[in-house]
């Protein structure tokens, strides 16, 4: 289902809504898309970092970052978090983390979002809407849906590559009903998340987005998709290394595997 009309308006909304963002040298991006993240009209958003012992010092710099932000706010009350890990295990493994003390902590949703500014952080207002209005578990930033779209600096094998493991996936696991499958910007309702419970998912990479999605789905979670336009990412390098991308190609085939006949 796509859902494009969501108001932006969300002044009156009480829900939590709380972004969490893995980081891994990053220290280039984050207080930029900081400041995008906390910027949007939500009125209780909240950031959540999860950084692997960033060499770089992007971990150091989200606790700086975290102090500007919760200052002169009441005791208690916190806008920006971190949650430091002491090895860099896989993205799925970080997110897992982060969203499960999300939800501990009293999030009525939680966002996954790249720290490098390739999700746009003004789609997060309709996101919200959109989950709010339709009372959908899941909200995907969708790239495959009509308004949707990569940027220009994507080559056209790139594109392809995209497209190709997005609809590889989506033919493995039987879930056409969801256009982009392999999306990594995503809303979750928090009853959702603990349903499904992160922690025992066994992607350790990327996957972990296709796994995540796909074991919601079975369980009858509702889904809709908003359009947005994924960004190249503005600066340092792209983590998605060979073995990711072999694990990525697998992981829909050992999904089958595991639900077949349940």
């Amino acid at each position: 289902m796509t859902y494009a009309q969501g108001s932006a308006d969300l002044g009156r909304s009480d829900a939590r809504v709380t972004v969490v963002m893995p980081t891994y040298n990053e220290a280039a991006n984050l207080p930029r898309i900081a400041e995008l993240v906390l910027g949007q009209p939500i009125p209780r958003l909240r950031l959540k970092v999860v950084d692997d012992s960033s060499p770089d010092g992007t971990g150091r710099l989200a606790e700086e970052l975290a102090e500007k932000y919760n200052a002169d706010l009441p005791d208690g009350e916190r806008r920006m978090s971190v949650l430091h890990r002491v090895e860099k295990d896989g993205l799925g493994r970080a997110y897992a983390a982060g969203m499960s003390a999300a939800v501990a902590e009293g999030a009525a949703y939680v966002v996954q979002m790249d720290a490098d500014g390739s999700h746009p952080a003004e789609a997060l207002p309709r996101m919200l809407a959109a989950a709010e209005e339709s009372g959908a578990g899941l909200v995907i930033g969708s790239r495959y849906v009509e308004g949707g779209s990569l940027d220009e600096e994507w080559g056209w094998h790139r594109k392809a590559l995209s497209r190709f493991a997005n609809g590889y996936a989506r033919t493995v696991l039987g879930t056409r009903q969801i256009s982009d499958l392999t999306a990594g910007f995503t809303m979750w309702r928090a009853d959702v998340l603990a349903a499904v419970d992160v922690r025992s998912l066994d992607s350790a990479g990327y996957s972990f987005q296709v796994e995540l999605k796909y074991k919601a789905v079975r369980g009858g979670c509702e889904v809709v998709e908003v359009p947005i336009r994924f960004e190249e990412r503005t600066e340092g390098e792209s983590k998605m290394s060979l073995a990711t991308q072999v694990e990525s190609a697998m992981i829909p085939l050992r999904l089958r595997r595991r639900y077949r006949g349940l």
